[in-house]
Parts: C-alpha cells; sequence; structure tokens
C-alpha cells in the first residue's frame, strides 16, 4: 500500500466490541508525567517489522516491559506477533527470527493492538530512536483499530547524550551504550530483548538525570527537546 492509497483509505470496519474495547483505553485517564521516577509506571516498547520503509513496511512483533518503582518489573512483559497475510523476506527474517510460518499463525493485528493497549494503560512510553517505533505503531492504531495513537514518547537516543555530553559523538546507537554501561542483550533485534536492554539503559539513565535535577518524564522530556536542538544545530 502506497502512500497515496493509504492518505484516502476510509478507516476499518470494526466490530463493535472491538471499537468498544478501544475506545475505552481512550476515554481512560492519563497518569502525571511530573511524578518522581519511583513513584511511577513507564512501559519501553520495542517493534520488529518487515522493513525499515516507515510508509510500506509492516508492524510484525511489539515487544514490551515496564520499568516501575525503579526497577525493571520482569513479571511484567509483553511480545505478540501480528498475523501477516505475507511473510518478510528471507533477509528480513534473517534479522528477527520470526519465521514465516509465525508470521502467518500470529494474532489478528487488532487484537494483538488491543493486547498492547491494555498492557500500556496510559502509562508513558520509552524507546531508543522513537521516530521509527512510534511511526510504526501510530500507522498499525490507525490501519486496524481506526484511532490516531497520541501519547507520551521519550527517546533515549537524545536523552542518553544530553546526561553524557562528552560521549555524544561517540557513541550513537543502542549497542554503544549498552556496551558502555555493560548491558547484555540475549537476542539483539528481537523485540522483547531490545525492550529489556533499552529498560535497562533507562535505569542507568534516571541516577544521572537525578543528579542534575532531573527527577521526573516531563523532565527527561524538557532535556530531549534540549538535546534534539543542540544535535540539529551542530
Amino acid at each position: 500500500m502506497n502512500w497515496l492509497t493509504r492518505f484516502f483509505r476510509t478507516g476499518p470496519k470494526l466490530d463493535p466490541a472491538v471499537a468498544q474495547h478501544r475506545d475505552g483505553w481512550i476515554g481512560s485517564a492519563c497518569g502525571d508525567l511530573g511524578s518522581p521516577f519511583a513513584e511511577s509506571r513507564y512501559v519501553v516498547v520495542d517493534v520488529e517489522t518487515t522493513g525499515l520503509d516507515l510508509v510500506n513496511d509492516r508492524l510484525i512483533a511489539i515487544g514490551a516491559c515496564v520499568v516501575e518503582h525503579g526497577r525493571v518489573a520482569l513479571a511484567e512483559s509483553f511480545e505478540i506477533v501480528l498475523r501477516q497475510n505475507q511473510a518478510s523476506s528471507k533477509d528480513n527474517i534473517l534479522i528477527h527470527g520470526i519465521a514465516g510460518e509465525a508470521q502467518r499463525e500470529g494474532s489478528e493485528p487488532a487484537d494483538a493492538l488491543l493486547a498492547f493497549l491494555d498492557f500500556l494503560g496510559k502509562s508513558p512510553l520509552v524507546a531508543f530512536h522513537v521516530t521509527f517505533d512510534q511511526t510504526m505503531i501510530k500507522r498499525a492504531m490507525r490501519d486496524y483499530l481506526g484511532f490516531e495513537f497520541k501519547h507520551p514518547w521519550l527517546d533515549l537516543a537524545y536523552v542518553m547524550p544530553g546526561l553524557l555530553p562528552e560521549y555524544a559523538r561517540r557513541y550513537q546507537a543502542l549497542d554503544d551504550w549498552s556496551g558502555h554501561f555493560k548491558i547484555d542483550n540475549f537476542a539483539r533485534h528481537s523485540a522483547l530483548a531490545d525492550a529489556l536492554a533499552t529498560a535497562q539503559l533507562f535505569l542507568c539513565a534516571l541516577p544521572l538525570a537525578q543528579s542534575k535535577h532531573s527527577t521526573s518524564y516531563r523532565n527527561l522530556q524538557d532535556l530531549e527537546k534540549a538535546q534534539r536542538w543542540v544535535s540539529w544545530s551542530g
């Protein structure tokens, strides 16, 4: 589906129960982004897709975990594969390891996305290089659930160099920062494994932020905005 087709496409015809489920999430109360880190719940997310084209490639899987009370809540994790009518290429499968059969037997996309919304609640999101994850999830929400997914996101790709500017030019990728903090990733390019690695990096960021008098998600959003300006102007 190209951008022109998507632009003129009408919304999906939803089962009434699906629409009611979606609307319940939309109408639920949002959390306080100014709450201290130790009192907040954050959802760290990563996705796997059929490729890197933000317009034409498709969302295959979502992996997410929770950071709450200053730790990774290992008992709370989420991973789901969205059913694909056609499996992605062999080269793509070699990257994320989700075989063609697993893709074709995945969850109905609307059901998968509702399950993700249930897991997320109204907790703010954290990711590394947010633009890709955010765009793919927003497009899937629009295509399969018929609404604009507007939600707070925090991008550690900008937060980390804002906290440690001496490494800003040297470290660009998640692997760079993971290596610096000796974070192991048991299955790189698995959505859940990458989310867990990102969550551990987020935990490393919190005491650094507090040492600079940033004590909330909103403070880190402000830091991200400032660092985006530095990166753009530099």
